[in-house]
């Protein structure tokens, strides 16, 4: 038996490979397929079964090219409707993998078509539990994203009830392998591992707790933060089907010339500039909206950029099939294409951030001047700057007129790559005068500047 977790840190996503006696299963692809294919290659074996936890919401899956691709069918738990081929397991149900089984359990809550998959190794001992949206190390999956469809409140019971009958009953030694770690928006704070067990998380991890249902669902449903919009657009793809990824690649990548790139934003599309904040500081084109590929690049665009608008990327040469991949992994597909040659095609002045170092900003700092924290508000709570406002990037751009255009600002972020996205926002929408702070609050703390720690409400 062989299992590989295939994480991607951009979107805090699992993917896994279980493999017995060269036949393969994948849980939870990502939309690009190489990544499986390759390996199973290399490992000599072949893809029996594409597994889905649920419809996912921050990602679109990569279940349908891979099943295309391996002739394997797509396993859905209860529940789960779709507009394309699928086989919908019984709760219980289990699949073989060559000296191995796959058990089924429906657990709903995050989703009522979740399921869990249960590993039974060769020795018929309960290995591993491929959680999905259900349960993460420290978390559960938020009940709040169906829309209006069922409440939070009805979600979250039924959560409460396949925790308790379903999960918390199998033995501690059990693996749990959840679809997602730290940055993701699918639980409200999940740990830093990307892995745990059963007893370690029945001891650790609040929702395991002993508590009524009633108590457990008050908690599970305090201090959720609205989900990103794109959240429902790539829910309903995972749904419905899409487009096979090689034609959004081809289709998307195109080289634009100056004079298209510009006719292209006259008519709305919105630039997005990929690069990293150290290269996008030095030049960049007026109204740009710098969110790096070093970063956790998805999530923030999901986060930021309606999921509906065309957009035109400007990249680091030789990133630009990149961009329009990772586009595609969250449902961005409406790219127009990509400025050839870059900034330095560019045929007027280009704009550029002032940064300084924490060092720096001690002389700048004043009463003319606002120091903006951009962080989470969980950040924030641990501790910030004296005298600081607050406004999470999170909650850009809708907020940022109880700003005042006219008054100058430096914004800090954690490290240096949130901030300069706040800025580019920023700018697009007119102000002017902003500094930017090299290494953000860690190289502030260690300045020395005046930190203070304070609860705000969430």
């Amino acid at each position: 038996m062989y299992i590989e977790q295939l994480y991607t840190n951009c979107l805090a996503e699992a993917a896994y490979y279980i493999e017995s006696e060269g036949q393969a299963a994948i849980i939870d692809p990502l939309r690009e397929t190489e990544p499986y294919t390759a390996l199973a290659e290399k490992r000599g074996a072949s893809i029996k079964y594409v597994f889905e936890t649920h419809f996912h919401a921050d990602f679109v899956s990569g279940h349908i090219d891979l099943s295309r691709k391996v002739n394997a069918p797509i396993v859905y738990g209860p529940h789960a409707q779709t507009q394309y081929k699928v086989y919908n397991a019984k709760d219980g149900e289990e699949f073989v993998l060559g000296k191995v089984k796959i058990r089924v359990l429906h657990t709903p809550g995050h989703t009522p078509e979740s399921s869990c998959y249960l590993l039974i190794d060769e020795n018929g001992k309960e290995h591993a539990i491929f959680t999905g949206d259900t349960l993460f190390v420290g978390d559960v999956g938020r009940p709040d994203l169906l829309d209006g469809v069922m409440s939070q409140e009805e979600l979250a019971g039924m959560l409460y009830e396949s925790l308790n009958k379903k999960i918390k009953t199998l033995p501690d030694d059990v693996i749990v392998y959840p679809a997602h770690g730290p940055g993701s928006a699918c639980g409200k704070n999940i740990g830093k591992e990307t892995f745990s067990t059963i007893g370690e998380q029945k001891k650790l991890n609040y929702a395991l707790k002993d508590m009524s249902k009633d108590a457990f669902i008050e908690k599970v449903t305090e201090g959720i933060l609205p989900p990103p919009q794109y959240f429902y657009e790539d829910a309903r793809i995972n749904k419905e089907g899409y487009d096979p990824l090689e034609r959004i690649i081809s289709e998307n990548t195109k080289p634009l010339s100056v004079d298209q790139f510009r006719k292209a934003v006259k008519e709305g599309a919105i630039i997005l500039d990929t690069r990293t904040a150290d290269d996008f500081e030095k030049g960049f084109i007026p109204g740009a909206i710098n969110i790096g590929l070093n970063g956790q690049f998805a999530v923030w665009v999901g986060t930021l950029i309606d999921i509906n608008k065309k957009l035109v990327l400007v990249t680091e040469a030789g990133k630009e099939q990149e961009s329009v991949l990772r586009l595609a992994r969250v449902g961005y597909e409406n790219v127009i294409g990509y400025l050839a040659g870059g900034v330095a095609a560019w045929d007027e002045k280009p704009e550029t951030v002032k940064s300084i170092t924490a060092d720096e900003m001690k002389d700048a700092t004043n009463s003319d001047v606002a120091v903006l924290d951009v962080r989470k508000h969980g950040e924030w709570n641990i501790s910030h700057l004296k005298d600081a406002s607050f406004l999470p990037l999170s909650e850009f751009p809708n907020n940022l007129e109880t700003l005042d255009k006219s008054k100058p600002f430096i914004v800090h972020c954690g490290g240096g790559y949130r901030s300069m996205t706040a800025i580019s926002i920023m700018k697009n929408k007119g102000f002017s005068n902003l500094i930017n702070v090299y290494g953000g609050f860690g190289a502030m703390q260690k300045a020395g500047l005046p930190i203070v720690s304070e609860e705000v409400p969430v």
